[in-house]
């Protein structure tokens, strides 16, 4: 055999291949770890929705809009701080991998009832 048909041959046998693998079908999803994308808002001494579930070993995209002023995400448990400037969504995003619930708040002095501006994010087991 000459060279010309033993490369026509082993390209044959690699798209060969190749055809064969995506033919396959897709690995199953993992039961653990799907993406769960939440909207919110932050406004005068508000989160919307204010209180968050998730499944422990999800993968949480916050998309947080200050809709007023600078607003602050703080959830120690998870060691998020993150300002928000007025008017830009800004992504948060983190593994919930522990469950229980969890306390989060302002964290940037936004008047009176700044201290008022919580809720909490829900990690069920």
């Amino acid at each position: 055999m000459n060279r010309p048909k033993i490369y026509l041959l082993a390209l044959a046998a690699l798209v060969a291949v190749a055809l064969w693998a995506m033919a396959q079908e897709p690995a199953a999803p993992s039961a653990v770890g799907n993406v769960r994308e939440i909207q919110m808002t932050a406004k005068k001494y508000e989160f919307n929705p204010n209180v968050l579930t998730v499944k422990k070993g999800d993968h949480v995209k916050l998309i947080i809009t200050a809709l007023d002023r600078d607003h602050g995400f703080k959830l120690d448990a998870f060691g998020i701080n993150q300002k928000l400037k007025k008017g830009d969504p800004t992504t948060i995003e983190f593994t919930a991998d522990k469950g229980g619930t969890f306390p989060f708040q302002c964290s940037e002095f936004c008047g009176f009832g700044h201290g008022k501006m919580k809720g909490k994010l829900i990690v069920e087991e």
